[in-house]
């Protein structure tokens, strides 16, 4: 697998970021270690969790994955060869300062994740969703204390606009404080707005690495969907209400055709595009098993030409977008 740098930083990561969400949830231990290793021996080295995932399943209290994953790394005996990112925000315990971005949880926060995770340091370190009753400052002293202390190495954030990720830029820079090298935005073929409207070219700009969830737009993506599929899960329900319309079967076809020209497959097509954006460092793929991740990871084997890049635009343009 190839290489990339994190943004403007020096941290070479692979160019497919394995994410973790589903860890304890929809792929059980077993089976989550059996995609890490096969992720590795792909020659893949960045892994992403939070310290929430996947507190919604039933009788997960969250921290799950980073535990899993934590296990893994320690019968493995590869944590230095893991570029190893979490997220902080959410709510991890009881009480006013369970949850949000104030130096009191981040702190804790932070302790609670090093020990499920079995390490003393955390590669990148991110805000999950931005918090308006803290103010950036305390966020970023915050982050940079641990930054200092040697148990954060780079920091990021995600699913924050762009308004927000330029104010805390300009607040490190006032302050000399860590600066946050990468975003990890929603942003996929078939949702391309809410990024490329305005937080794309801050990234640009300020050499911000982009690490995209839901590159895949929760498997539409993939080609198993057609036009004629009923869907009765809450979660296809939702995909049948974002995508299922003339924009996403207009992206689909292109997929297909695409994916016939050069003799790949929909997902390889589909994370094949976002390698080729602006300030892409890595998309952060998910398995359930092994056959799934490998059909993500034929992606780094494929360089779309020019025309392929054209075809996809002109039917993914998000001025059309819903």
């Amino acid at each position: 697998m190839n290489t990339r740098k994190l943004g403007r930083s020096g941290l070479k990561i692979s160019e497919l970021c394995l994410g973790t969400m589903q860890w304890g949830w929809t792929a059980d231990e077993a089976t989550s270690w059996a995609v890490m290793d096969a992720f590795v021996a792909a020659g893949g080295n960045f892994i992403d969790t939070a310290d929430i995932y996947s507190s919604w399943a039933p009788n997960n209290p969250g921290g799950v994955s980073e535990a899993i994953l934590g296990r893994w790394m320690q019968a493995r005996n590869n944590r230095d060869q893991i570029v190893l990112a979490t997220k902080v925000r959410g709510r991890m315990w009881a009480g006013p300062n369970g949850e949000g971005l104030s130096r009191a949880h981040i702190l804790k926060a932070c302790e609670e994740s090093l020990r499920r995770l079995q390490t003393d340091y955390i590669d990148l370190y991110q805000t999950h969703w931005y918090d308006a009753e803290t103010p950036i400052e305390e966020t970023l002293e915050a982050l940079d204390s641990l930054v200092r202390q040697g148990k954060v190495r780079y920091i990021g954030c995600s699913n924050y606009p762009a308004w927000r990720l330029t104010a805390a830029l300009w607040a490190s820079e006032r302050g000399r404080l860590a600066r946050y090298d990468s975003l990890q935005p929603h942003y996929n073929l078939a949702h391309r707005a809410e990024f490329e409207r305005e937080a794309q070219e801050v990234c640009v700009h300020y050499g911000i690495g982009v690490i995209p969830y839901s590159p895949l737009a929760g498997g539409f993506l993939t080609g198993k969907y057609t036009r004629h599929t009923e869907v009765e899960s809450t979660r296809a329900g939702g995909i049948r209400q974002r995508y299922f319309n003339e924009r996403g079967w207009r992206i689909l076809d292109a997929l297909q055709a695409v994916a016939a020209e050069t003799e790949s497959t929909p997902t390889a097509v589909a994370l094949a595009w976002l390698l080729a954006q602006p300030a892409m460092s890595a998309p952060i793929i998910g398995a359930n098993h092994v056959d799934q991740l490998n059909a993500s990871l034929a992606a780094s084997a494929l360089q779309l030409p020019a025309a392929q890049l054209a075809t996809l635009e002109e039917a993914s343009r998000w001025n059309t977008e819903a």
